[in-house]
């Protein structure tokens, strides 16, 4: 079993909300509690005894704290983020977890590497889908944004999610994915597409990523100009690692 609650945040996030999920009707775990809400709290209550975040952004981690405290639940982080888990949501994790292993809650959670969007981004495996965090959307697209974006890392847990091939996708923010493999293969091509464009801009002479946001985005982004500044570093930081530019930082060129 898995209920959705869309928790309206005050943080910077996609459509002013996310998703929080309640995973099993006992020994039950709590997903990315983005802050409180009566609704949510009412189906913690003598249901849920443990709570992880798939990962540590403001709008999936605000109610950790408030959570953990009001029922007294096991609060689980990435191994190696420990420190970075509880800098972010106030709160030292009684147990951590590796990508692989399965959660003792709601009679087992697997645990699924989805870095990319975070680095410490994790994805929950259960009996009829998984739950991705901000790893896939219904509409639109994923941010991954420097500094702590990762083209490279992202591409790949899209790869395994489709792979994978689940029932259903339950994500951070937006409607539930009942088509997964189509949904990550669109998120592919648009981030390949985008990518394309990055590449033969540079090719045509943009060198900064001011210059080459202008010619790679066929709309305005002037409103979320700085968001996409912060995701044309993401595409060159892979392109430099696959040797199809040259870039100091500063100027890219062609190679």
């Amino acid at each position: 079993m898995v209920d959705r609650y869309t928790v309206t945040v005050s943080t910077p996030g996609p459509m002013g909300a996310t998703n929080a999920y309640v995973v099993g009707e006992t020994d039950g775990l709590l997903i990315d509690p983005a802050g409180w809400q009566p609704e949510l709290a009412a189906a913690c209550a003598g249901t849920v005894s443990h709570v992880a975040v798939t990962h540590h952004h403001p709008d999936h981690v605000g109610g950790v704290k408030q959570y953990a405290s009001e029922y007294d639940l096991t609060v689980w982080a990435r191994a190696g983020r420990e420190n970075a888990f509880e800098t972010a949501t106030g709160v030292h994790p009684d147990r951590s977890y590796y990508p692989g292993e399965q959660l003792p809650a709601a009679g087992g959670v697997e645990v699924l590497d989805t870095p990319g969007h975070a680095p410490e981004h994790t994805a929950f495996g259960v009996a009829d889908g998984v739950l991705t965090g901000d790893s896939v959307v219904a509409e639109g697209s994923v941010a991954v944004a420097a500094p702590e974006g990762d083209m490279r890392a992202y591409l790949s847990s899209l790869r395994r999610l489709a792979a994978r091939d689940p029932a259903r996708l339950y994500p951070g923010h937006g409607p539930l994915v009942d088509t997964p493999r189509e949904s990550c293969e669109r998120l592919l091509e648009h981030r390949l597409d985008r990518e394309s464009r990055i590449r033969e801009a540079v090719k045509a002479g943009a060198r900064t990523v001011a210059e080459i946001v202008d010619s790679a985005y066929e709309k305005d982004v002037s409103a979320v100009r700085d968001l996409a500044a912060a995701t044309v570093i993401t595409h060159l930081e892979k392109l430099v690692v696959e040797s199809d530019i040259a870039w100091d930082g500063e100027y890219a060129v062609p190679r």
